[in-house]
């Protein structure tokens, strides 16, 4: 069998990266994934992510979005690449939702530049958006678009380059600790390989897998959908119009604007459907309110002609708090895991890599990663 300093589980977004990390510093690294990345049975395609940094999810997240923010900046240097789109990004609600207040309160803690706008202001701005007198918008002037797949791609190539050897279409299905702290991880090809260390980042597939290792997360995964529209590009051009989120009292909806003519895109966040990752999901429009919720939306708030084009299923895999797991084994340290990414975790995709990279080779990270920790579940049930 042969023999790496560390293998990598699952090469989708946190997983390249992190082996991009780990073979940069110096790490005999194997990547192993069960398709092709970038693919699209996970939850980085669909083309673009929006990356923000006042954040509404709680501002434990401000340091590692902008810690990401440096570091997809470094990626497109180095394969001169463009990866990052600055449309600047919009989010919207009632001036008291709390998601809102978290927006503004983390942008005062941590000197971003954020304008508070009424939904007078919005609409002289935005002519495209019409909205209720009580919502307001934070516009984040710095913030915008990362392209995905040419992200994944980016890193892909730069862990090939450091070294890193990558095995696709390897699906792992056995992973065995032993005694001298070596583990054996084999694929559903038969292949087995032995390493000092691990990192899992398998997405919707990790609860299982963990379970294995004596490890029961509350991972769920969920089906999700997201549409483009043909529109006025006079008023939702990439150059017109910023990327978007909006919370509703019922509803979260996000969106970017029409990039090269591609059309308005436009997704929901909360909701979906529990799913088995290994099924077959429905394609877009089998669901009731796929296509509905959408268009609903757009007619309420961006009400301009629409009409759409196609639709998309993707998966997100969720945890109770809709918080990350980063974090090492709680029995075996050499065993770095990223999951329950709970559909925001994209933009962060740089910064969790560099993470999990840190944690194999230090045993701890730059960055605060205790909200993240595994053991938060075992205290949520006492």
């Amino acid at each position: 069998m042969q023999n790496y300093d560390v293998v990598v589980i699952g090469a989708g977004s946190m997983g390249m990266a992190a082996g991009y990390f780990l073979a940069k510093n110096g790490k005999k690294t194997l990547l192993l994934d069960s398709f092709n990345p970038p693919h699209d049975h996970g939850s980085h395609h669909g083309e673009t992510r929006i990356i923000r940094y006042a954040y509404g999810e709680g501002e434990q997240y401000v340091p590692f979005a902008l810690r990401a923010r440096d570091l997809w900046q470094d990626l497109a240097q180095k394969t001169n690449k463009e990866l990052f789109l600055q449309t600047g990004v919009i989010n919207v609600g009632d001036r008291d939702d709390r998601f809102i207040q978290n927006v503004i309160t983390s942008a005062g803690k941590f000197d971003l530049p954020l304008e508070v706008l009424s939904s007078g202001d919005i609409h002289k701005k935005w002519e495209g958006i019409y909205l209720p007198e009580n919502f307001i918008g934070c516009y984040e002037p710095t913030s915008g678009i990362l392209k995905v797949e040419l992200c994944m791609e980016a890193y892909r190539e730069l862990a090939v380059k450091e070294g890193a050897e990558i095995r696709t279409n390897s699906k792992v299905i056995q992973i065995d600790t032993q005694s001298d702290h070596q583990l054996i991880i084999t694929t559903e090809n038969g292949e087995s390989f032995t390493s000092n260390s691990a990192v899992l980042s398998v997405g919707a597939w990790a609860g299982e897998l963990l379970k294995q290792l004596d490890l029961n997360l509350p991972l769920t995964p969920i089906r999700k959908t997201f549409a483009w529209y043909d529109v006025d590009e006079g008023l939702y051009s990439r150059s017109k119009f910023p990327a978007f989120a909006f919370e509703l009292s019922d509803s979260i909806f996000y969106g970017f604007p029409s990039i090269d003519g591609a059309g308005l895109k436009v997704g929901r966040h909360d909701g979906g459907e529990m799913i088995n990752p290994d099924e077959d999901k429905l394609p877009f429009g089998e669901v009731l309110g796929d296509e509905e919720d959408l268009t609903s939306f757009l007619d309420r708030f961006m009400p301009h002609e629409h009409t759409l084009k196609f639709g998309k299923t993707c998966m997100y895999t969720m945890t109770p708090d809709e918080d990350f797991i980063i974090d090492t084994h709680p029995n075996f340290k050499n065993i770095a895991i990223a999951a329950g990414f709970s559909g925001h975790g994209f933009k962060f995709a740089s910064a969790v890599g560099e993470a999990l990279s840190n944690l194999i080779i230090k045993g701890k990270t730059d960055l605060d990663i205790t909200p993240f920790a595994i053991n938060r579940f075992n205290r949520e049930s006492k």
